[in-house]
C-alpha cells in the first residue's frame, strides 16, 4: 500500500508492486529530524564534495587539479561545519516536537471563547442582473496577505535558516497565468513566515502592475552573456540587464529586464505568455541572467529552485558553468508543475543562453529521444532540468507515480532512471487569501460552526446571476436544488467535453450549474452562452477570470466539478472543500490525493461520460435526499488543513538533504 498524508487525514490507495518503489513521495507525518541524521549527512557528504547530479554518464570523468583539491577541502570544512549545526538543530526539533501540544495550549489567552456577532442577513441588499455593474465588479481586488502560517496563525521560526532563491515565470499576483503563480507565492511566502530567507527572482515583465510592489527600486545594471549566429558562426556578446528589487506578498523580490533599446523586445507585450517576443529565446536568457545576477552580486544561496521549463536550463548552466565560476554553494532543485510541455529546443536555440547547445545534445544529458533522427535534433529543456538538478519534485505524490510509470510520456523513462532523486510533494492553498471566515470579497463570513453565511451567499450568487431561487418554489419544501460549481481554463486537459455534458446532466437531474472559465477550447461553451443558456433561470455560463467572482462562486457552491483528464495537483478541489461544497472529481494526480469517494466527495475513473454521469448523479442524489450527512461531509472538509504549513515542511526537508 502505498500511504499518502492529506491534511489530518491518511488516504490508502492500492499500488501496483511494480511501480510502488519507483517514487519516493515526502510523508507529511515526517518530522525533519526524524530518523534522517544518518542519511542526510551522508548525502551532504556526497553531494557537496564537487559532484554533480547527472547525467550519469558524465560523473566523475575530470580529474582533480590542485586548486580543485584546495577548494574542496575548504568546502569540506564548511559543510562539517554544518554538519554539527543540522545535528543540533535536529536535537531542537525533536524536543520542541514532544511539548509542541502543550505549549499551543499554554499559549491560548485564557482559552475563552468570544461568540461572533450576528450578521443581519435581510440588511444585505441583494443584487440583480440589471444592476449597472455585476456585483462581484464592484469589490475591491485583494493584493496583499499576511505573512503567515496555516489559518492564519503567527508561524513558529524553524531553529534554522536556510537561503532559497526562486527562478520562476510566474508568482501571483505579480505575473499569474495559472496554478504556478499560486504555488511559488504560497511556498515562499511560509517559508518566509518560518524565519527563512527567501528570495523570488522573476523577468520584469512589462505588463507588471508596478502598484503591487513595495520597496520598489532600481539596484544596478550588470552585461549578461548572450550568444547569437553571425554569419554561420557562433559568437558570444551581451546584453545589458536592469536589476530591480521590491517586496510583494511580504516577499523579498528581484525583477530583471534586458535593456530594450535597439531591437530587444524580452519580456514586453500586455501579457505574461503572448508577448510578441520568442518565449524560448526569452526564458534562455533569463535562466543566465538569473544565474548571472547571484554570481555578480556575491550570492551564495543554500538552494535555487527553478519551476518549469522555463527555469529549467538553469541546473544545465549552474553545472557546465557557473559552479565552476565562484557560486560553488547552491544545490538545484526543480519542480515540475504540469508536462504538458517540455521545453523543446534547437541546439542553435540554446545559443541565448551564451553557450551552446551542442553540449548537451546526447542521450544522457537533454536530447529529446522523440527526434532522433530528425533534422534537426532537439533537446528538451525539462529533461535537461531532471538530469542537471539536485532532486526534482512534482506537485503531487500520485502525479508523480503516474509520470515516472508511463504516464509522463516519453520522458517517463527519465523520471524513472532518476526514481531515487524524484519526490512527490503536495501542493497547498493560500488559507489566508482562502478562508471563509475573513474573506474580503464576500459581504458576510461564515465557518464550519455556523453555515448560515454560506446560504445566504447561494441566495446572493443566484440573485445577482438571474438564477432561479430554490427556497422560492411552490412551498412542497423539496427545494434542494444543488449548485455546481467549474472553474476551470477550457483547455482540453480539463476534460472540457465532460464539462460539457455536465451541464446538460445537472438540469436534467434538477440542478443549477455555473461555469467560469477561459481558454482556447471554449468556443462550444460560448455557443452555448449566446444560444441554449442565455438568459436561463437554472444555468449561467460567464466565460473570462475575476478572481472576485470566483471567491463567490466557492463560497456558494454545493458541488464542485473537476472532471480533469490528467491534474497534477489541482487547487480548485481543495478551495471548494475550504468552503464546504463536496468536489466531483476524475481519479487522477492530484485529485486522487485529496479527494476519496462519498467520504469527502464523489470519483470517477473513465474519461467518458457514463462514468462521470454515476459520481455526479450520486452527489446530486446525496445533495437532495441526505442533507444532514450532506452538512456532516462539508463540515469535516473546511476542518481539513491544505495549507501550505505541511507541504512547506517538507520541502525545507528536502532542501535539508542537500
Amino acid at each position: 500500500m502505498a500511504v499518502t498524508g492529506v491534511g489530518n487525514r491518511i488516504a490508502r490507495r492500492p499500488v501496483p508492486a511494480a511501480t510502488a518503489s519507483c517514487v519516493r513521495p515526502l510523508h507529511h507525518q515526517r518530522h525533519v529530524g526524524e530518523s534522517k541524521l544518518g542519511s542526510c549527512s551522508g548525502r551532504i557528504r556526497k553531494q557537496r564534495g564537487g559532484c554533480f547530479p547527472g547525467p550519469k554518464a558524465a560523473r566523475g570523468e575530470a580529474g582533480a587539479d590542485p586548486e580543485e583539491v584546495k577548494r574542496l577541502s575548504a568546502e569540506n570544512a564548511e559543510l562539517r561545519a554544518r554538519i554539527k549545526e543540522l545535528e543540533a538543530f535536529i536535537e531542537r526539533e525533536e524536543a520542541f516536537h514532544v511539548a509542541s501540544a502543550e505549549a499551543a495550549v499554554e499559549e491560548l489567552p485564557g482559552a475563552v471563547e468570544v461568540a461572533a456577532e450576528p450578521v443581519d442577513f435581510d440588511s444585505i441588499p441583494l443584487p440583480t442582473p440589471s444592476d449597472e455593474k455585476p456585483f462581484w465588479e464592484s469589490i475591491p481586488v485583494r493584493t496583499l496577505s499576511a505573512t503567515s502560517g496555516s489559518g492564519g496563525a503567527p508561524a513558529k521560526p524553524d531553529g534554522f535558516k536556510l537561503n532559497v532563491v526562486h527562478l520562476t515565470a510566474e508568482m501571483a499576483p505579480l505575473a499569474k497565468v495559472g496554478g504556478l503563480g499560486d504555488v511559488v507565492t504560497g511556498l515562499a511566502r511560509s517559508c518566509t513566515a518560518r524565519g527563512h530567507d527567501i528570495e523570488i527572482i522573476l523577468p520584469f515583465y512589462e505588463c507588471i502592475d508596478e502598484d503591487l510592489l513595495e520597496d520598489f527600486k532600481f539596484e544596478f545594471d550588470f552585461d549578461c552573456p548572450k550568444g547569437h549566429e553571425w554569419d554561420g558562426s557562433f559568437q558570444v556578446g551581451s546584453l545589458k540587464t536592469q536589476v530591480f528589487t521590491a517586496t510583494c506578498e511580504g516577499i523579498k523580490m528581484v525583477l530583471l529586464r534586458p535593456d530594450w533599446g535597439g531591437d530587444c523586445n524580452i519580456f514586453k507585450g500586455g501579457r505574461v505568455y503572448a508577448g510578441t517576443y520568442n518565449e524560448t529565446e526569452a526564458y534562455l536568457y533569463f535562466c543566465r541572467a538569473g544565474l548571472e545576477f547571484l554570481k555578480v552580486s556575491g550570492r551564495q544561496p543554500d538552494v535555487i529552485h527553478l519551476h518549469e521549463w522555463q527555469t529549467s536550463a538553469a541546473a544545465m548552466l549552474y553545472w557546465e558553468i557557473y559552479n565552476k565560476d565562484g557560486l560553488h554553494k547552491p544545490r538545484v532543485v526543480l519542480t515540475i508543475h504540469n508536462m504538458d510541455n517540455t521545453g523543446e529546443c534547437r541546439a542553435e536555440e540554446f545559443m541565448a543562453t551564451g553557450m551552446s547547445g551542442d553540449a548537451f545534445n546526447t542521450v544522457e544529458k537533454a536530447l529529446d529521444e522523440r527526434t532522433i533522427g530528425h533534422n534537426p535534433e532537439r533537446l528538451s529543456l525539462l529533461k535537461g532540468g531532471v538530469v542537471y538538478s539536485n532532486a526534482v519534485t512534482t506537485v503531487s505524490p500520485t502525479y508523480a507515480v503516474e509520470t515516472s510509470t508511463g504516464g509522463g510520456g516519453w520522458l517517463s523513462g527519465t523520471l524513472a532512471e532518476y526514481q531515487q532523486k524524484y519526490h512527490g510533494i503536495l501542493n497547498g492553498i493560500d488559507d489566508v487569501m482562502w478562508d471563509p471566515s475573513s474573506d474580503l470579497y464576500l459581504p458576510c463570513a461564515f465557518s464550519k460552526d455556523d453555515l448560515s453565511g454560506k446560504y445566504f451567499l447561494q441566495r446572493y450568487l443566484r440573485s445577482g446571476l438571474g438564477l432561479e431561487d430554490p427556497a422560492s418554489d411552490d412551498g412542497s419544501g423539496n427545494n434542494r436544488k444543488p449548485l455546481v460549481v467549474c472553474i476551470t481554463r477550457l483547455v482540453p486537459q480539463k476534460g472540457i467535453h465532460l464539462i460539457r455534458h455536465a451541464i446538460w446532466q445537472t438540469v436534467k437531474q434538477g440542478g443549477q450549474f455555473v461555469l467560469l472559465g477561459s481558454g482556447h477550447a471554449d468556443g462550444d461553451f460560448r455557443h452555448l452562452a449566446e444560444n441554449d443558456f442565455k438568459d436561463h433561470d437554472q444555468v449561467k455560463l460567464i466565460l473570462g477570470y475575476s478572481e472576485a467572482l470566483s471567491h463567490f462562486l466557492f463560497a456558494a457552491a454545493d458541488i464542485v466539478l473537476v472532471p480533469s483528464i490528467f491534474e497534477p495537483c489541482g487547487l480548485t478541489q481543495m478551495i471548494g472543500m475550504r468552503y464546504g461544497a463536496l468536489p466531483v472529481v476524475r481519479r487522477t494526480g492530484g485529485l486522487a490525493d485529496t479527494v476519496e469517494d462519498e467520504v469527502t466527495g464523489f470519483t470517477f475513473d473513465g474519461t467518458d461520460e457514463g462514468s462521470l454521469d454515476v459520481a455526479l448523479n450520486k452527489a446530486i442524489d446525496w445533495h437532495r435526499t441526505r442533507a444532514s450527512k450532506w452538512e456532516e461531509i462539508a463540515v469535516s472538509n473546511m476542518e481539513t488543513d491544505f495549507g501550505w504549513s505541511r507541504s512547506a515542511t517538507m520541502y525545507l526537508d528536502l532542501y535539508l538533504s542537500l
